[in-house]
């Protein structure tokens, strides 16, 4: 067979970009994906878990606090008896979005552009959910009977109000993180498998044996993986959608100006994706670097994940205006001196103008293709609308709580340092998880990755001179030697 260079074959125009580096073949994709794994944890991965570590310190300090001394050591007050607890869930549960949305619809819309950076998304996904779920079980005061929201056969008679969107929240954060965790250790398995196949110890081995739960790679095994995966895919799509319009329930279902309104399940879930693909272009960047994945994860995974970013975006402004328009188009006084007078001009303008700037203007700087290409741009940019996204959750229940129908009962809200201790707590936690998966599973889908890279071969070799992807090349010039 005659040897097919990169040079040979014609770059789709529409397309250009690689998703896979055309050098790579079999075993260097293994050595790039498993070596990161094997190697002795470095200065850099030392230092930043020692941040986290650190941080989580103080959520340990902060939860303790608060469990002692009950949650009157928060800021909340009346009229504000929802606060940085609830803003901080809000705003986990949003990021926890963006991983089952790139791992499960774009896989059903097989999108092939989603493998290098589902298992990064997937594990983020996760850990964003348990931060999440800390906030509502510290609010209710006395966790330890957190089962109480959960029908058991009780000899008192006690039963859920199943008319509370809180208790409606308590099954779909469960079983989106039920069926987060069984779709992310599915998509595992055959990664755990070659990492046991190429462990360097006996103890090694068998932990890496035991969680690969006897994989062997046979034809059996992977129509058994397929079907399941596939299966978990289309039960969790819907769940994407539901979680965060439950979540929006909770302050929709209420009649308080500010809250009461029939866009909020649409907004919430693309103010979730906004939030959540944010998250994962603020980690990838760097993590891409200091891992050397820059072969893996190519700028066309960058570039599709900043387009997703402007369309959510759009979406949110959207949901900005239509709130405003229906304020208006009401003539209620009090959704009008809501939206018109106390968000943008009241004590907390400030916080509005900057939801403004990071969530309607900094998205729109994606319209250019070359700061949607542009590193440091998009980096920046990502952390910006995360801090935007926080401002969101603020306003909503903050503004809406501290001024409400009776100007006799409005008062100021202001965070104690024990709700920052929480929150910046959440964030070590989440980093700590963060960097212990990067550093003891592959960051990257080793089998997908290798899929796709046959799939493009088997592109190439059919196209001829219509070749769909130069990466194909570089695999056919391997593949001949």
């Amino acid at each position: 067979m005659a040897e097919t260079t990169a040079s040979d074959v014609v770059i789709d125009p529409l397309e250009p970009r690689h998703l896979v580096a055309p050098h790579h073949d079999d075993k260097s994709l293994n050595d790039t994906l498993l070596d990161y794994v094997w190697q002795k944890p470095g200065k850099g991965w030392l230092m930043l878990f020692g941040i986290t570590l650190t941080a989580l310190g103080g959520l340990v300090v902060g939860v303790t606090y608060t469990l002692a001394k009950g949650i009157g050591v928060w800021g909340n007050n009346q009229p504000v008896g929802w606060a940085f607890d609830i803003i901080n869930f809000v705003w986990w549960v949003g990021i926890g979005h963006a991983g089952t949305l790139i791992s499960a619809i774009l896989l059903l819309f097989q999108q092939k552009w989603r493998t290098s950076i589902n298992r990064f998304a997937e594990a983020m996904t996760l850990f964003a959910v348990m931060c999440a779920g800390l906030f509502p079980l510290l609010h209710t005061g006395r966790p330890w009977f957190a089962f109480w929201l959960i029908p058991y056969p009780s000899t008192l008679g006690a039963w859920p109000q199943f008319r509370s969107p809180l208790v409606w929240d308590v099954f779909a954060i469960s079983t989106y993180l039920t069926v987060s965790i069984l779709f992310w250790y599915i998509g595992l398995i055959p990664d755990l498998a070659a990492l046991r196949d190429s462990s360097k110890t006996r103890a090694q081995r068998i932990a890496y044996g035991i969680f690969s739960l006897g994989w062997r790679g046979s034809g059996r095994h992977w129509h058994n993986y397929k079907i399941g995966y596939l299966i978990l895919a289309g039960i969790s799509t819907p769940l994407v959608l539901s979680v965060h319009t439950i979540v929006s329930f909770d302050f929709a279902v209420s009649v308080l100006p500010g809250w009461h309104a029939t866009i909020f399940p649409p907004y919430f879930v693309a103010g979730a994706v906004f939030s959540g693909f944010a998250m994962v272009v603020t980690l990838m960047i760097p993590a891409r670097k200091y891992m050397g994945l820059r072969d893996v994860i190519t700028d066309r995974h960058l570039e599709n994940m900043n387009k997703v970013i402007l369309a959510t975006g759009l979406i949110v402004s959207y949901g900005y205006m239509m709130e405003h328009f229906v304020a208006w188009y009401s003539q209620s006084q009090y959704e009008i001196w809501t939206f018109y007078v106390n968000r943008a001009k009241g004590p907390y303008a400030g916080v509005y103008w900057l939801m403004i700037a990071c969530n309607v203007i900094t998205p729109n700087i994606f319209w250019f293709k070359k700061l949607r290409t542009s590193i440091p741009v998009m980096w920046v940019a990502a952390i910006l609308v995360n801090v935007g996204m926080w401002c969101e959750r603020f306003i909503i229940i903050v503004t809406s709580l501290h001024q409400d129908f009776l100007p006799s009962s409005w008062d100021m809200y202001t965070p104690t340092w024990v709700d920052w201790t929480i929150y910046i707590g959440t964030l070590g936690l989440f980093g700590t998880l963060f960097m212990l998966f990067l550093k003891f599973v592959p960051a990257v889908a080793i089998s997908e990755v290798k899929e796709l890279q046959f799939e493009l071969k088997h592109a190439a070799a059919h196209h001829g001179s219509h070749g769909v992807e130069t990466a194909a090349a570089g695999t056919l010039t391997h593949g001949a030697h």
